[in-house]
């Protein structure tokens, strides 16, 4: 009988392969699942749709938490740990500030006002300067920097500061830093608890961020009676109720990490438990798919959300239309033969 041997770098690199790709199609899942229910009450959505256990509309298609996701992505991997400020706001320009108005359409505010300081001339990080540096903008598209470095979860939040350093500051940044720390933790296969301890050892422990991530942690490993009274009780850690922006960074990534902590790490549970929390629902709901994919690898996403997923449509950046998250993933994870030896 001919025995076939085993190959250690080859399926340590699958296993980084199907991860990458979790990560990023579980981002750009999450944001198509909770892209009907952005900006909304947990009640408004319970009358519209009872709860949503899958895509609620016909359609279904990410936003530009995928879009730009991707855009910061391709910069990646072109430049990998050499990635400077310097080319992030060369590519800024490029895809985005320099180009005609046209169909753009669907950033935050906090991606309309670094185009708008790009194009009056202002250079990094003057460009982050604006009423909504705070926002989750930067968390939104920080997970490819996880898929990068995976392992290394330090290094993962340095690059996503990088990117981040012209459009975000402060709490923004931190926000980046954690989604990118905690991806790059789950792309190693560490456990919900290590994502998070991940997410928190690369952000100042008294920032709003570090707040509000171990309270939504806290609220979410607690004992419940049902789903609803767990989604009440993490909401509620995290929300400031009566704040009318959604976008903030501190508040995304604690519903993020805390729905990813009551799942245990289970996407479907994850995204869905994002979703129907409301508020900025693509993101967080995009962030906790980031997550729970990189954890469990692609294969752990149910087909029929999966399968729905195509090419970006460009319609938030045109100049993305096109690409699709799994080639940016594997442009973010080294071919087999290129593995490092286990």
């Amino acid at each position: 009988m001919e025995l076939i041997a085993c190959d250690p770098a080859h399926d340590e690199a699958a296993v980084l392969r199907d991860r990458a790709r979790g990560a990023l199609l579980g981002l750009a899942v999450g944001d198509a699942l909770g892209a009907p229910a952005e900006n909304m009450r947990p009640s408004e959505i319970r009358r519209r749709w009872g709860r949503i256990e899958g895509f609620v509309a016909d359609n279904p298609a990410g936003t530009d938490d995928t879009e730009y996701a991707i855009f910061s992505g391709l910069l990646l991997a072109r430049h990998g740990s050499a990635l400077t400020v310097a080319h992030v706001e060369k590519a800024w320009h490029h895809w985005l500030a320099d180009l005609d108005e046209g169909p753009f359409r669907g950033a935050g505010f906090s991606e309309r006002g670094t185009l708008e300081n790009l194009r009056r001339g202002l250079a990094a990080p003057i460009t982050a300067q604006h009423r909504h540096a705070w926002s989750d903008g930067l968390a939104m598209r920080a997970a490819p920097f996880g898929v990068f470095a995976a392992g290394r979860p330090e290094e993962a939040a340095r690059l996503v500061s990088v990117d981040g350093s012209v459009s975000h500051d402060g709490e923004g940044i931190y926000g980046g830093r954690a989604v990118a720390a905690g991806v790059a933790a789950a792309m190693t296969g560490a456990g919900p608890a290590s994502v998070v301890a991940a997410a928190l050892s690369v952000i100042p422990m008294d920032s709003w961020t570090a707040r509000t991530l171990r309270r939504g942690v806290v609220a979410a490993r607690r004992d419940h009676p049902d789903t609803l009274t767990r989604e009440r009780a993490l909401r509620s850690s995290v929300v400031i109720g009566g704040y009318p922006w959604t976008d903030l960074a501190p508040e995304a990534v604690g519903l993020a990490f805390g729905a990813f902590t009551a799942a245990r790490g289970d996407f479907r549970t994850s995204v869905l438990t994002a979703v129907n929390m409301g508020r900025d629902a693509d993101t967080t709901a995009a962030v906790a798919g980031a997550l729970a994919g990189a954890l469990a690898g692609a294969r752990a996403i149910p087909t029929e959300w999966s399968s729905a997923i195509g090419p970006v449509r460009g319609s938030c950046l045109p100049s993305m239309r096109g690409y699709h998250v799994l080639d940016i993933a594997d442009l973010l994870t080294p071919d087999e033969e290129e593995a490092p030896p286990a």
